[in-house]
């Protein structure tokens, strides 16, 4: 087969609709990505967990249906969201980097020696960040494809797992983190972009 043929496999569209020989695009890949948290725990730099990330979900949004009852049937239009929590689980080292910067950050939310609770979310909130990459690395410094940014952070469940004899694989910690809000960049990818809102001749929105 020649490379010429390659712009073939894809899917045919309407005339006009793609370029003839555009063939498939390029897929952004499940394991090209990373994770850093910021202001999580006491001990600086947090990178220790980025190098210890196995897997991470990415945020979920949904909406709440609002229900209309007009005359013989119902509307519905998009109410309050909520942001569910993502999960990420870590793999544990023999110098408990891990352990150390999560249980830092549990007692910042939580003194579970003096049985105390933070004075403020600003006391113990972080920023979590999500990373897809190119594939790059060493000299060929890897590009951001895409990024959320995930504020208002904060352990909501920490699963130091089980032990077993008979299992060999590496010991993990699963954290469940809430946050309060995600926006994806750069601009103009996703969500956190601004786009005109129209009612009725009135045009609201904007930006960049």
């Amino acid at each position: 087969m020649s490379i010429s043929t390659l712009s073939k496999i894809t899917v045919p569209l309407a005339s006009g609709d793609s370029a003839s020989n555009q063939g498939l695009l390029m897929p952004k890949l499940q394991y090209r990505f990373r994770v850093s948290l910021q202001n999580f725990g006491v001990t600086t730099p947090t990178t220790e967990l980025t190098k210890q990330v196995v897997d991470v979900t990415r945020p979920t949004v949904a909406f709440e249906p609002i229900e209309i009852p007009v005359y013989n049937s119902k509307a519905y239009l998009a109410g309050k969201h909520t942001w569910s929590p993502i999960t990420i689980n870590l793999r544990e080292d023999v110098n408990n980097n891990v352990q150390k910067l999560v249980g830092e950050q549990l007692q910042k939310q939580f003194d579970f020696f003096e049985q105390s609770s933070a004075a403020s979310g600003q006391d113990y909130k972080f920023t979590t960040t999500i990373e897809i990459l190119d594939g790059g690395n060493g000299a060929n410094t890897p590009t951001t494809l895409e990024t959320f940014e995930l504020y208002g952070c904060f352990v909501t469940n920490a699963n130091y797992n089980e032990l077993a004899y008979a299992n060999n694989e590496p010991m993990r910690v699963t954290l469940e983190i809430q946050y309060d809000n995600a926006i994806q960049t750069p601009q103009g990818t996703g969500i956190g972009t601004a786009v005109g809102r129209t009612v009725n001749t009135l045009i609201t929105g904007g930006g960049v």
